[in-house]
């Protein structure tokens, strides 16, 4: 208490209750900034003979019927769960630099940039970037890229005189143009994909974004205008909703000095917690299935064939999967259980979720059947996982856990010590890669609802260097929402194509073919 006291004065304390945080969480984070990270004790990439599901084609249609019929029940909800906060900032990062530059010639241009200029027609938000050049400019991008004047057109993309695509959410961002030149951005593209595959028999489509305040006046616009299209082409009836994160999900920073870093007025210094705070909006979704994707990973419909096809596949095995474990928690509420029947739960759980429980000849069926149930009462999440190449992030591992017990996890770059040769090797080795492809359930057998914070792993916390003013600190980040704020749920990983991960991180990748007319491509 004395060292709580000697952190925070009272109007320290006063600032803390304003956020929603209590002393007891504001001390652990100053405790977690000054121990610094925690890595990950891996046991094993998954693979296909361990940890990762390939489903025969044969086996499809029972796991697709079991999807069909769950979601054609009025009495289910289904939410697609989509965050999307972030701001377009780094999509047109490269661009930026051309700003202030005056006229270039064309070999003054990176390779990025040049591709961007040179392909500038094949954008969906070409017209209106055209427009806004002879508004702003008295001229058209041709010929202000004849003159060499690219920072002019890129003035009137990114900035508040123009477009101001550099300060809007990704989201807001025009991804596609189709051939009769209707455009959808990514958050509308998303109500298409729930549309296909969420949709119950009343036809209503459920999906939830998680965008930043300042943006949520536009988001809600946004969605209102597309909704009409969207539900005239497809049949539906949309209710979207929308959520930002809790300010009591910020986190504090410390100073060189490892006290708590302070604003020039003597303030302590909030920072968004990550997106791993997004559980707390996650917890809040009273829906019995819940799919989760990243706001631009989405593709045209010429090319949504297998990602709607996997999504029903991947809602299937999760309903297949929460059967079996709701009828082994049944039946252990039951008792007096067969020690046979105990292996049998034994042999699932190593064999379906790669979770093995240590020195179990030790245990009487008294002990075991707690542990199993302590175990299999737990959230339930697939995750679909593509072939590795070469792109960064996190991806499957079988991780033995502090209990001396092993379970599937999804492992960020972040959580390898880096110093550990094995666990190097093995994410060096690992073949699948994580594109952010989840269905999950939040409820138990019971028909209760978990309490999701319950499930996260404070100690897979990020630890990053950062600085204000000028000043260098600490930044903690909240476990990552798809890693640590979901370390003890029970996980399954299922082989999905690599064409259902058509992400946008730069501009340019919207000249991809996934991201392109059929009367567009060559």
């Amino acid at each position: 208490m004395e060292e709580t006291e000697s952190l925070f004065s009272p109007t320290d304390l006063e600032q803390l209750a304003e956020h929603g945080i209590s002393q007891e969480e504001a001390t652990e984070q100053i405790a977690y900034l000054r121990e610094g990270k925690s890595y990950l004790n891996l046991e094993g990439s998954c693979s296909l003979k361990r940890g990762i599901m390939q489903v025969p084609s044969h086996e499809m249609p029972y796991y697709l019927d079991l999807w069909e019929e769950y979601r054609a029940n009025p009495s289910h909800k289904i939410c697609k769960f989509v965050p999307a906060s972030g701001a377009a900032t780094r999509m047109f990062q490269q661009l930026y630099e051309l700003l202030d530059k005056g006229s270039l010639d064309p070999e003054e241009l990176s390779t990025e940039q040049r591709h961007f200029f040179d392909h500038i027609e094949s954008f969906p938000f070409f017209g209106e970037l055209s427009e806004t050049c002879l508004r702003n400019e008295w001229s058209t991008v041709g010929k202000l890229l004849e003159g060499g004047r690219y920072d002019l057109v890129v003035k009137s993309l990114l900035s508040p005189s123009g477009m101001n695509y550099g300060h809007q959410p990704k989201g807001l961002i025009p991804f596609h143009k189709y051939p009769d030149k209707y455009i959808r951005t990514a958050a509308t593209e998303h109500l298409v994909e729930g549309a296909l595959y969420t949709k119950n028999r009343d036809g209503i489509v459920r999906v939830h974004y998680t965008v930043s305040p300042e943006h949520s006046d536009f988001f809600r616009q946004h969605i209102e205008r597309s909704r009409g299209r969207i539900e005239g082409d497809y049949g539906v009836i949309v209710e979207s909703s929308f959520s930002c994160q809790s300010s009591g999900s910020d986190t504090l920073a410390l100073d060189e000095e490892g006290n708590p870093f302070r604003t020039h007025d003597g303030k302590l210094l909030f920072r968004p917690g990550g997106h791993g705070a997004l559980i707390e909006n996650l917890n809040a979704l009273e829906s019995d299935i819940i799919f989760i994707k990243n706001i631009d990973n989405v593709s045209m419909d010429h090319l949504k064939s297998n990602t709607i096809l996997y999504k029903k596949l991947i809602g299937g095995i999760l309903l297949a999967v929460q059967e079996r474990i709701f009828g082994y928690l049944h039946q252990l509420e039951r008792g007096r259980n067969s020690h046979t029947q105990l292996e049998e739960i034994v042999h699932f759980l190593d064999e379906t979720l790669c979770i093995k429980i240590p020195q179990i000849d030790l245990l009487n069926d008294k002990d075991l059947a707690e542990r199993l149930v302590q175990k299999l009462n737990r959230p339930i999440r697939v995750c679909g996982m593509v072939r590795n190449d070469g792109e960064p992030g996190g991806g499957p591992y079988i991780v033995r856990d502090s209990d001396g017990s092993t379970s599937l996890q999804i492992v960020e770059t972040s959580q390898i010590d880096p110093n550990n040769e094995h666990d190097v090797a093995l994410q060096q080795g690992s073949k699948y890669f994580n594109p952010v492809d989840i269905v999950c359930s939040p409820y138990n057998y019971k028909g209760e609802h978990f309490n999701l914070p319950d499930y996260v792993n404070k100690r897979t916390a990020f630890v990053s260097h950062k600085s204000k003013d000028g000043k260098k600190l600490l930044a903690l980040e909240r476990p990552g929402l798809w890693n640590g704020a979901m370390d003890h749920w029970n996980t399954l990983f299922v082989e999905v194509p690599s064409d259902t991960f058509t992400p946008v991180k730069t501009v340019v990748d919207l000249l991809r073919n996934e991201h392109q007319s059929t009367d567009d491509l060559d």
